[in-house]
């Protein structure tokens, strides 16, 4: 029995590490399906505050600490205003005009921005593999987010064509999808911050709360028919989403992120855009341009280089000292002397 128990906690540790990006993909789908027959601030709030009630229901059944100071609600107020408001936000403005696969590669290169938090605050180096991972994914989200006419143009030598036109990101909706990113990845950083003062379980149910409200305020005074025209499969994936995709897998993500490695733990991130395209061409069957995966795939190399960095270094690092110190073949071994 101790035997069999041990192989289980081994095969679901990797799951319980996958388990967000899993939950956030097929999320990003569902959510694309209702998205259409509903508002964007609605739908942010509706899958926050929920998801929110619900994480600090758990906590309190776990009998965790509710934040006592001033300073540990004003990280909480911080982390709700980066990844519940601003992130849930541009979230929703930008799946409302790009399609779920291509909106999570986009959202989940947010290991990127990560790397370089990272740096500046916690003094993690970059390194010559990590910089060239950043110069990937500058390619490879340019490939993803601009109109494929720009980038042939610009190969082209047409550049002067584009120019004046940055609107368009916002108007189709990559704009907020990386404005969301960062937005997200900022959030993230602030946990190891939040957990200083407060249990990140507790801090990610409130940072839900306090995100979602002014959402669900912008819903009451600027949208109309929040839901009036959802059905009944709207509603069945609107659940999912909120309980699913928020209040499970923010809950497990977060509390990973306080206890692993930051760097290491997202650089699982690149998951989540596999699961949504697979989901995506399953359920809504979209398709991307052949630019946009060449972009996803220089994303996807990227967000590797970075996280890997450590390890590809030593890997260069031995195999050149090997090289350099192999012995040089004898001459009259080699028969060139005689």
């Amino acid at each position: 029995m101790p035997l069999k128990n041990a192989k289980l906690n081994l095969l679901l540790t990797p799951l319980f590490l996958i388990s967000p990006f899993f939950l956030w993909g097929t999320a990003m789908v569902a959510m694309k399906g209702a998205i259409a027959h509903t508002s964007p601030f609605f739908l942010a709030s509706i899958r926050l505050l929920p998801a929110g009630v619900l994480v600090l229901l758990v906590a309190m059944y776990m009998k965790l600490p509710q934040p006592k100071t001033g300073k540990a609600w004003l990280w909480i107020g911080l982390f709700a205003l980066l990844d519940g408001l601003m992130f849930q936000g541009f979230l929703a403005l930008g799946l409302e005009r790009t399609g779920a696969g291509l909106g999570s590669v986009m959202i989940d290169s947010q290991p990127i921005a990560i790397a370089l938090l990272c740096s500046f605050l916690f003094g993690e180096a970059i390194g010559l593999w990590g910089g060239l991972g950043l110069l990937v994914g500058v390619l490879g989200i340019s490939f993803i987010g601009l109109p494929d006419a720009w980038i042939v143009n610009f190969f082209q030598g047409n550049a002067s064509e584009i120019s004046g036109n940055w609107q368009h990101l916002l108007n189709n909706g990559q704009g907020f999808m990386l404005l969301a990113a960062l937005a997200m990845a900022t959030g993230t950083v602030s946990i190891r911050y939040v957990a200083r003062h407060v249990d990140p379980i507790v801090a990610t149910g409130w940072h839900m709360i306090l995100g979602g409200l002014p959402l669900l305020a912008f819903s009451v005074v600027g949208e109309t028919q929040q839901w009036q025209s959802l059905t009944a499969s709207d509603g069945l994936a609107l659940a999912y989403a909120t309980i699913f995709g928020t209040a499970i897998a923010y809950g497990i993500f977060f509390y990973i992120a306080n206890q692993e490695n930051l760097t290491s733990f997202t650089a699982l991130t690149f998951l989540t855009p596999v699961f949504a395209l697979l989901f995506s061409h399953l359920l809504l069957s979209e398709v991307l341009s052949g630019l946009q995966w060449l972009g996803v795939s220089l994303t996807l190399v990227s967000i590797f280089l970075i996280n890997q960095r450590d390890r590809i270094s030593a890997f260069w690092r031995n195999w050149s000292e090997w090289t350099w110190t192999l012995p040089l073949q004898n001459p009259k071994e080699s028969g060139t002397v005689k």
